[in-house]
């Protein structure tokens, strides 16, 4: 059985109303992005506390630390971004998720990616071998202008390192961004490639034309037929509502909780129309 999980920081800031959200929409599990305004690796011990509390409460799970680890420029220190790594890890394992989701490094603009990747992969092998050491999966999402953006990189970075702690994230509108330019789709150029490696599902929709985010099933993303993929294959995982319907950048994105709701409704009605079922 699938199971349907979100970045509650979409909803709003205030860790209450998620969960109120969250339970509005039938979900017990978040992907912990951010809280109270501040993204996940800042939050103190204490505001740590006090989320496991109000998770324990009210029966939510986390799904995955969403860090923000990886987003730096692969020409920068890596030796600060290692230390928050760590941090990712022991929160991994406080909050009692397997998943930290990480990105493989910005590309200078106009640079050719193959330029950095031997330095991209030498730091994902530091990044993997100290997840490992601590029983976590690293949970790579394809993104624009990092590494690992089309279905080629990623499985060129999975493949070669192959290790069973660096899995793929599929967040098929990133991939709509990105294969934009050469008139490709998702599902049709990159799924039968990466399903090997995918252990965790974004759901956000996007369409090629404009790059506009839309819910699941709105858009270019081949949602539909990536949903009966993995339904014939047998896959069992988490599906995270990233629904960026009212802001998306960088580091985040913003939906509000009406518009989360009808992110989070797109998608069961793609699921029950499958005959699929989720908790």
């Amino acid at each position: 059985m699938w199971t349907l999980s979100g970045f509650a920081d979409e909803i709003d800031p205030e860790l209450d109303v998620q969960l109120q959200t969250l339970a509005t929409c039938g979900i017990t599990h978040l992907e912990l992005r951010g809280v109270w305004g501040k993204n996940v690796l800042a939050l103190d011990d204490a505001e740590i506390e006090r989320i496991a509390t109000a998770l324990t409460a009210v029966g939510v799970r986390v799904s995955a630390i969403g860090s923000p680890i990886g987003k730096i420029g692969i020409l920068d220190d890596f030796a600060p971004h290692l230390a928050q790594f760590q941090r990712a890890l022991d929160l991994a394992e406080r909050l009692s998720t397997p998943y930290v989701r990480i990105f493989s490094f910005f590309i200078p603009p106009n640079d050719d990616p193959a330029a950095h990747r031997i330095e991209v992969l030498n730091r994902l092998e530091q990044l993997t071998r100290l997840a490992s050491e601590r029983g976590i999966v690293l949970a790579h999402e394809n993104e624009r202008h990092i590494y690992g953006d089309t279905p080629e990189r990623c499985h060129d970075l999975l493949s070669t390192i192959d290790s069973p702690h660096l899995r793929a994230v599929w967040d098929p509108a990133n991939f709509v961004l990105i294969l934009a330019e050469s008139a490709r789709r998702p599902h049709t150029a990159g799924f039968a490639l990466l399903r090997p490696y995918i252990a965790y599902v974004h759901v956000k929709d996007a369409l090629a034309s404009t790059g506009e985010i839309v819910p699941a099933g709105e858009g270019d993303g081949q949602i539909p037929e990536t949903l009966a993929a993995l339904q014939s294959d047998g896959f069992d995982g988490f599906f995270s509502l990233e629904p960026h319907l009212a802001t998306g950048g960088t580091f985040g994105g913003f939906s509000g909780p009406t518009n989360f709701r009808h992110a989070a409704d797109a998608l069961t009605s793609l699921l029950r129309g499958q005959g699929i079922a989720w908790a």
